[in-house]
């Protein structure tokens, strides 16, 4: 048994525990409408139910708003072909289309009705298919064998005023297509020069010659063999009029005959069919895809061991430039399901191809990079086409595919506003991206200069590119020029130094005595000597950020990526202090989550605040939240309701409740309460009907550091909720103090905070 045999037997293993893992498969329905009282079972069923059949009887195409269509894709077998496994028939297909509903789902959001139709026969199977029209806004046919799933391609095509779409032939061709543009980019040839020679002349292997053909290639320069031997034109045994198509008019017989010079091998039939002598004799740089699942039509150990100019694809993960479907059906249907298409036309496929190849071009983002840390991300012979796991796919792809739709014809719905769908696109990827979009629009008005303590952090350069490249600050790094040089060039990010950032250099930076002597001043009356304030100013990259902006050499700061967050505190409250009229700093954490957005304070700083501070906390809270464009809607909490305890911790609360009445009229407030009466209305109204707090809480004031801290890692956790934070609230200059476990896209967040503070704060004096 070979290795790989070995490690087939014990993934397989692995394979099945996860498939019957309780409950057993992949797939489940979930409700996306409350149905929680007599009043929601009448509005989604009788007699509210009414009202929207009505509405589709009147308009058809009301469908799309008053259902789930628009947004629900069928992936239909009969399982005649299943990758690796051939013909199985249609039951055993299920566990491959839940694995394909659920990737439609996890990469763009769409909703998937597996169905398997126990069917080989063409013209029943596409009467099936093309009768549940009514329920699908597209179909993705899957594991169909050739020739029939060209046939029934065609005609429920004809038949059916959807998007229908064979993704093992197109999904695959998309895909090729992509590699083999930017194999050209960088070997330097051109696809209309390529000689191809295809190894295979089933679905996927015409479909992706047809696609090469879409984007340049020329099918006199393609020559193809099957199990049979080349497709010549005088040759008889299984041949048919797909095949046909690219019949050549040769003596060749063997794909040994045929290779001789080739620039591209094709193969999408078995394992071991190209060998390495072969290999040898084709042209320079030769391109290679081979296919074949699990077993390619060579190894590319063997084809690298034949020739070091080679460049390798394959349909494996485990090894460089994977050709995985998974980079386009998502996505090709996302555009083509927001846009209404009536079809997945040539245009749309080449735009998807064209979207995948220039995203590999691009440097990688955090989740990428973490994602595969140990695997080449650099644009190159290694690294073509992008990894299934950029969030960034569904946002190049779909708007391409559906101005692609727009532009052919075949869009029933098409996009209004290409700046809000973009934004909707970008909610699902970053979920951030809706509550941050007026915070990041009001930086971009006037970018200011933020410094960066951690400039030499990966996290932080990833940052910092898209900081730059979204106009949201003008970044100062700390960090030492050649580790941060080294560590830009290791990224393939496209920063320059020096343009795209300003760097202070710790160990050679002229203003260093400055930094010092100012720093001294500072602490002079703290324990520092001038010895100590030079060793921490040369050591210590967070009091440095804290002095530049005190010195007016930035307006903001970010700082805290690594070390202990209460360290980092102490050195901006030494440096930078309080703002007029705050007697204490405090940490405000959003946490987006599924049910919607809750902001918590203080989650890192008082471990027990008095009333005043529980105040001025809430204030200062408020009116962060104003800036996000969310009305706070304020909580105080305890574990006492209205009264209900008369312990120390709850008067404080209490206090603290009276003080905002009395000072702050129109902050929308109550308390003290418990947790579930601050989210829940029907029960606060039973606790307290006169409570003057309407609806859910949107910001929770905490009693202690203990309650805040864990109340929000366990919310965090339990609720898939995404953090921004903390905020700093109360510093004298715009500061922020990262945690460690921060993204790149984190940091980003962090920094429009720190841009817009530094706006409100050159916009007039008072608590910002």
């Amino acid at each position: 048994m070979t290795d790989h045999e070995e490690n087939r037997e014990e993934f397989d293993k692995q394979a099945l525990i996860y498939h019957r893992m309780d409950p057993p498969g992949k797939l489940g329905v979930v409700a996306t409408k409350p149905l929680a009282n007599q009043r929601d079972l009448s509005l989604a069923y009788s007699p509210g139910v009414a009202a929207a059949c009505r509405a589709i009887v009147d308009d058809p195409l009301e469908a799309s708003t008053v259902t789930a269509r628009a947004n629900l894709v069928g992936v239909i077998t009969n399982g005649s072909a299943v990758l690796g496994l051939g013909n199985i028939g249609a039951l055993a297909a299920k566990p491959v289309m839940e694995g394909k509903a659920v990737l439609f789902k996890a990469f763009s959001n769409i909703d998937v009705f597996d169905i398997e139709v126990d069917q080989p026969d063409v013209d029943r199977f596409c009467d099936a298919v093309a009768a549940l029209e009514p329920t699908f806004g597209g179909i993705n046919l899957e594991d169909i064998k050739a020739p029939e799933c060209f046939e029934i391609e065609r005609r429920l095509g004809e038949r059916m005023n959807i998007p229908v779409f064979h993704d093992d032939q197109h999904g695959t061709a998309i895909c090729v297509a992509a590699a083999t543009l930017n194999a050209m980019e960088v070997v330097g040839k051109k696809v209309e020069d390529l000689h191809i020679v295809c190894s295979g002349a089933g679905a996927a292997a015409l479909a992706c010659l047809d696609m090469l053909c879409s984007v340049g290639a020329r099918k006199d320069h393609i020559t193809v063999t099957d199990a049979k031997g080349v497709v010549r034109t005088d040759r008889e045994d299984s041949m048919d009029q797909y095949k046909a198509r690219y019949a050549r008019e040769t003596d060749a017989e063997t794909l040994g005959e045929i290779i001789d010079g080739a620039d591209l091998f094709l193969g999408l039939s078995a394992p071991g069919v190209l060998t390495a002598e072969m290999v040898k004799r084709m042209a320079a740089n030769p391109l290679i895809f081979a296919l074949a699942n699990p077993v390619p039509e060579i190894w590319p150990e063997e084809a690298k061991a034949a020739r070091d100019d080679v460049i390798m694809g394959t349909g494996r993960s485990d090894y460089p430039n994977q050709i995985n479907n998974v980079l386009c059906f998502p996505f090709i249907f996302r555009g083509a399901l927001d846009c209404g298409a009536t079809e997945i036309n040539d245009a749309m496929k080449v735009a998807c191809a064209e979207a995948i190849a220039a995203l590999a071009q691009k440097e990688a983002t955090e989740a990428v990079a973490s994602a595969y840390e140990d695997q080449s991300l650099t644009f190159g012979r290694d690294f073509l086409i992008p990894k299934p796991f950029d969030p960034r796919l569904i946002l190049e792809i779909a708007p391409a595919v559906a101005r692609a739709a727009m532009e052919t014809g075949v869009a029933a719905r098409p996009i209004q506003d290409f700046e809000a769908y973009n934004n909707r696109l970008q909610a699902f990827v970053y979920r951030s991206t809706m509550v941050m979009k007026p915070v990041f629009e009001k930086a971009r008005q006037s970018p200011k200069r933020v410094v960066f303590a951690d400039g030499e952090q990966e996290r932080v350069l990833r940052a910092i590119q898209v900081v730059v490249d979204e106009q949201l600050g003008v970044p100062i790094v700390i960090g030492r020029r050649e580790v941060v040089r080294r560590r830009i060039n290791r990224l393939d990010l496209r920063l320059e130094m020096d343009t795209d950032f300003e760097l202070c250099d710790p160990e050679d930076d002229p203003r260093y005595r400055e930094y010092w002597t100012l720093y001294h001043q500072c602490m002079a009356r703290k324990g520092v000597s001038p010895d100590t304030a030079r060793t921490i100013v040369r050591t210590n990259n967070t009091v440095i950020a804290a002095l530049m902006v005190k010195r007016g050499e930035a307006d903001g700061m970010i700082c805290g990526h690594t070390g202990i967050y209460q360290d980092h505190l102490r050195d901006v409250d030494d440096i930078l202090g309080r703002r007029p009229r705050v007697s204490h700093l405090s940490g405000l954490t959003m946490l987006i989550m599924p049910k919607g957005t809750l902001f918590l304070a203080d989650t890192h700083i008082s471990p027990e605040p008095d009333p005043d501070a529980l105040a001025e906390m809430a204030v200062l809270a408020a009116r962060q939240m104003r800036r996000f464009g969310i009305e706070p809607k304020v909580a105080m909490l305890s574990h006492s309701n209205f009264g209900t305890s008369n312990a120390e911790s709850a008067q404080r609360v209490r206090d603290a409740v009276a003080l905002l009445r009395r000072d702050h009229p129109d902050l929308e407030i109550e308390g003290e309460m418990q947790g579930d009466a601050a989210l829940d209305e029907q029960i606060r109204e039973r606790l307290f009907p006169d409570a003057e707090l309407k609806g859910a809480a949107n910001l929770l004031i905490m009693p202690s550091l203990d309650a805040a801290n864990i109340a929000y890692n366990l919310l965090k956790q339990t609720t898939d909720a995404l953090s921004v934070g903390p905020i700093l609230l109360g510093c004298d200059r715009p500061a922020h103090i990262v945690t460690p476990s921060v993204t790149a896209r984190g940091i980003v967040n962090m920094t429009a905070i720190a841009v817009t503070d530094a706006q409100l704060q050159q916009e007039g004096p008072g608590i910002t």
